[in-house]
This record gives structure tokens, sequence and C-alpha cells, in this order.
């Protein structure tokens, strides 16, 4: 395997903090970083990756309220959301642990959509329960475990000398 010195960063975090760390490769000191794209991921000592895919599914959903508006019906709009925005929070979540304040993020993200999608304002005071069970949509925190869920028992069906199934072992 060659490692190119002039695209390779380090990282190393302990907690919530940057750790000095010297990683030597045939004489060269690695560059560190403090905010790294790894293919679409960004690992970064400001924010999380998660934030990154709130921001896109907001924009997503903005984009369907300015757009489409009420020029299409209240089930195309919300098919539409499940195809675009829904599968913006799902991409690289198989291996994301999800912290209760990230659940908490999920779910803020979701009823600000379906609470424009119904009209429903603040003063209405209706229960996020009572506006997902008008929609028959479950919440994002449980779809998540459940594909979290299916990828794992895809890895364990694996044979074993794949590399995600020995990497899970």
């Amino acid at each position: 395997m060659t490692i190119s010195i002039t695209k390779t960063k380090s990282m190393a975090k302990w907690g919530n903090h940057i750790q000095s760390v010297k990683i030597v490769t045939n004489d060269n000191i690695t560059e560190q970083g403090t905010d790294i794209k790894y293919l679409v991921f960004r690992i970064s000592e400001y924010g999380s990756d998660l934030e990154d895919e709130f921001l896109t599914y907001n924009k997503i959903n903005g984009a369907i309220r300015r757009h489409i508006g009420k020029q299409i019906n209240k089930e195309t709009k919300l098919r539409f959301h499940n195809i675009t925005a829904k599968a913006a929070l799902k991409f690289g979540v198989e291996t994301r642990v999800l912290k209760k304040r990230d659940d908490e993020g999920l779910e803020a993200a979701q009823m600000k959509f379906l609470k424009h999608l119904l009209g429903v304002t603040k003063l209405d005071k209706e229960k996020n329960q009572c506006i997902r069970q008008k929609n028959r949509i479950k919440e994002y925190s449980k779809v998540i475990k459940h594909y979290q869920n299916k990828c794992l028992q895809l890895v364990q069906r694996m044979d074993t000398n794949r590399l995600p199934n020995q990497a899970l072992q």
C-alpha cells in the first residue's frame, strides 16, 4: 500500500477536544487538520457530519416549501419529502451511534416540516405524536435504528471471509 504524504492529514480527538499528535511516514510529518473531509463525511473540531446532514435536510425541506408550495397536495409533498429529504438523513447512518441530543435534533427537524405540511402552528398546541399519527409517520430515530439493524443483519449474513464480517468480529 502506498501512502501519499501530500494528501494525508491526521486528527486525534479525546472526547470533544483535539489532541496534538505527530505521525511520521518515510521521514515526513503528516499535516494535522481541524477540519477533514473523508469521502463524503466531514470530521471537524467545530461540528459533526450529522449537523451538516440536518442543514441539508432543512435546505431540502425549504426548497419543497418554496418551490412546490400550494401547487401540490399534502400526500404528494410527503412522498417527495420521503424520497429526497429523508434519504439525505439516512445517508451514512449505518455506523453512527445516535445520542439523545441527536434524537432530539431529528425530531425537531421532522416536526418542523410536518407542522408546516399540516398548517399546524405553535398556538394550536398539538403534540408531536398526534401530528405523526395524522400522517402515519414513525419517529426518525426509530426509522434509523431499524435501518441500522437491517445493515447489521446484512453484514452478519455475509461470508466469514468478507471484510465487513471480519471487522464486525
